[in-house]
């Protein structure tokens, strides 16, 4: 799912449920953009974020090594990184286990 879908779904969700409310497609679209934004500066700054029920994001070093350009078997110099990783919660795993085995 991508992130557009991610809005069109929750602006078909919220707004067919709540007819009466002054929430528009723009607000959900913003409010997306907000999430996604405080979560990638949170991480930028070496921080964790835990979602309970869904799962946690955290940050795995990467130590230096020396790789290979696959082109030219010439050998590379990769610097030490930090990447993002998900670790999915447990009730994540379990729904996800009970759909996909049915």
């Amino acid at each position: 799912m991508t992130k557009s879908e991610l809005m069109a779904r929750l602006a078909e969700s919220f707004i067919a449920k709540n007819s009466d409310t002054t929430l528009q497609t723009k607000d959900i679209e913003y409010s997306v953009k907000v999430l996604v934004d405080t979560m990638t500066r949170t991480l930028a700054r070496g921080q964790r974020i835990e979602i309970r029920g869904f799962g946690s994001f955290d940050l795995n070093h990467r130590p230096p090594r020396t790789g290979r350009n696959p082109k030219t078997g010439e050998k590379v110099e990769v610097p030490a990184k930090y990447v993002p990783h998900f670790k999915p919660g447990k009730e994540l795993r379990e729904r996800v286990d009970l759909s996909l085995n049915k």
